[in-house]
């Protein structure tokens, strides 16, 4: 049976077979008995790559952090997880040098963005923040709600998730109104240029 750690957009941590592409931290979510009890537990929420120098990590140990999985880089910036300034630490300069641009007013440490999007990822807990925009106003690598289902704005496209690709694509309708899932401040870091990592399958071209 697969084990309840993998994301989604709208934030559900959910059972599915699939692994995705990063890994994410967001603190110790998980009971002894490898149950999610909470939603998060520390500020700090980050996405990492799946390998790096040969670590090697048993899932979902006791007192260990809980180990979260994305289909991608945008899936898992549509949560509010910012990249790992650790295992992805050109990615995080990346990031933080765009976040900078975006609020110049402010300091861009990892403690002073981590403060701004966990005001911008939860209503309560398991519960999403979202927000209302004109779609056409929205960056490439920016997730959306359409009919109850998370899509990946992309060039003139919108690409459908899944747990293990993208499976639909539609052109991207003229709609005054949508959805946001991505955290208005990561919006803003997209938009100023910031480029997510993709799956493989966001570049195929769908019948």
């Amino acid at each position: 049976m697969p084990l309840r750690n993998r994301v989604t957009p709208f934030g559900e941590i959910v059972a599915i077979p699939e692994r995705g592409t990063l890994m994410g931290n967001r603190g110790i979510l998980h009971s002894a008995q490898r149950n999610i009890v909470r939603d998060w537990q520390v500020r700090r929420w980050i996405a990492c790559r799946l390998e790096f120098r040969g670590r090697r990590r048993a899932v979902l140990q006791p007192d260990r952090y809980t180990e979260l999985f994305f289909l991608d880089e945008a899936a898992a910036l549509a949560d509010g997880h910012r990249p790992c300034a650790e295992c992805r630490f050109a990615d995080y300069r990346r990031f933080q040098s765009t976040w900078r641009t975006v609020h110049s007013d402010q300091p861009a440490s990892a403690d002073a963005m981590d403060r701004v999007l966990q005001s911008e990822r939860r209503t309560g807990p398991f519960a999403k923040r979202t927000f209302l925009a004109s779609l056409d106003s929205l960056p490439d690598g920016t997730y959306i709600e359409v009919d109850q289902r998370a899509w990946l704005v992309l060039d003139d496209a919108l690409l459908a998730w899944s747990g293990d690709r993208y499976v639909e694509r539609l052109r991207r309708p003229r709609s005054p109104r949508v959805t946001v899932l991505t955290p208005p401040s990561i919006v803003e870091v997209l938009r100023a240029g910031y480029k997510p990592g993709l799956h493989d399958t966001a570049y195929f071209t769908f019948a």
